[in-house]
């Protein structure tokens, strides 16, 4: 089986969909830090993070990933498999995120492919979602993929 004989809305691919507005609250910042061990002194101290040059906490890479499971996306309408779970993600870091920022998250629909496992055939669904903060620059894009089989 290929993505091509998969059933799905393929008009949703490419598509972006607007994701919701977040605020990197700094008390949420550093609950966050220490509930994951984040050590780095750039995201547990205002003033270690101002005397490397930055404004305030820096969020660790993983952090807007947070923000990705709120997201509501559209239905693909998949019509593949009985069971259906998280595969992983990805993150990618542009530019630094900053305890008092407001992101902006813009999610949609990058890819539907299939593998075939010891289980049987495999559909992954991957979806982007980018997130630009208040002066409108691209801080992170986080992927996402979910799978579902038989």
């Amino acid at each position: 089986m290929t993505a091509q004989d998969v059933n799905f809305d393929r008009s949703q691919l490419g598509v972006g969909y607007p994701g919701g507005t977040f605020v990197v609250d700094k008390d949420d910042l550093l609950r966050y830090c220490k509930a994951t061990g984040e050590s780095d002194p750039l995201c547990n101290d205002e003033e270690a993070a101002k005397a490397a040059g930055h404004r305030a906490l820096v969020a660790p890479p993983t952090y807007c990933a947070n923000f990705v499971r709120s997201l509501g996306r559209p239905d693909i309408k998949l019509n593949f498999g009985r069971i259906g779970f998280h595969a992983g993600e990805s993150i990618d870091i542009h530019a630094p995120i900053y305890a008092g920022d407001t992101l902006t998250a813009t999610t949609g629909l990058k890819d539907v492919y299939t593998k075939t496992g010891r289980s049987g055939t495999m559909v992954f669904v991957v979806w982007e979602t980018s997130f630009s903060n208040q002066d409108g620059q691209k801080v992170a894009d986080v992927q996402e993929s979910h799978v579902r089989r038989e």
